[in-house]
């Protein structure tokens, strides 16, 4: 249990570990020779991101962009907008998205289409955590994490109204 009332650990720290290094073992393996774009979405990757860039030992580029699809709270608005754009040409670019949590679909659905028309060479994804439970729209995820239930979490990036980001395990936020 979590020092903070509310709060329960579900993924601690040492799996959050072993996850990263696993996905970090699984993307060096495919991209090694290619110098990707490893593409964030800000602001919850951060945290993931910046572990799993450490693990990974070949060139690569980083980049971030913003969405937005929460006006505050627990639940989206259901509209993306871009608040931060992708400031670099991906055309012929090797480009894998990095995305702390996959719940509805919808933003993803909606970078992953604008990014398409940018022409990237190959165009995938990597999630640390996917709720498929709240899926609207189906995704290709190419590198997973953890599967995790349909609670709201918060901790290891991952917000509720801008708070908790800094908590060191994926914890459910309990009413």
């Amino acid at each position: 249990m979590s020092s903070q009332a509310g709060l329960k650990v579900l993924v601690s720290r040492a799996e959050l570990k072993s996850t990263v290094d696993k996905l970090a073992a699984d993307i060096t393996r495919d991209y090694h020779d290619k110098n990707p774009l490893l593409l964030g979405i800000l602001k919850g990757v951060f945290v993931f991101m910046s572990d799993l860039v450490r693990r990974l030992d070949f060139p690569l580029e980083i980049e971030f962009v913003r969405l937005s699809s929460y006006s505050s709270g627990r639940e989206t608005s259901g509209n993306v907008k871009m608040v931060q754009g992708l400031e670099m040409d991906i055309k012929d670019r090797h480009v894998l998205v990095v995305e702390d949590i996959i719940d509805t679909g919808t933003s993803l659905a909606s970078l992953l289409d604008y990014l398409k028309k940018k022409k990237p060479a190959s165009l995938k994804l990597c999630a640390l955590t996917d709720k498929p439970s709240r899926r609207r729209i189906p995704l290709k995820i190419d590198y997973l994490g953890l599967t995790v239930p349909d609670k709201f979490l918060v901790g290891y990036g991952l917000d509720c109204d801008q708070k908790y980001r800094n908590l060191p395990d994926i914890c459910v936020l309990e009413e």
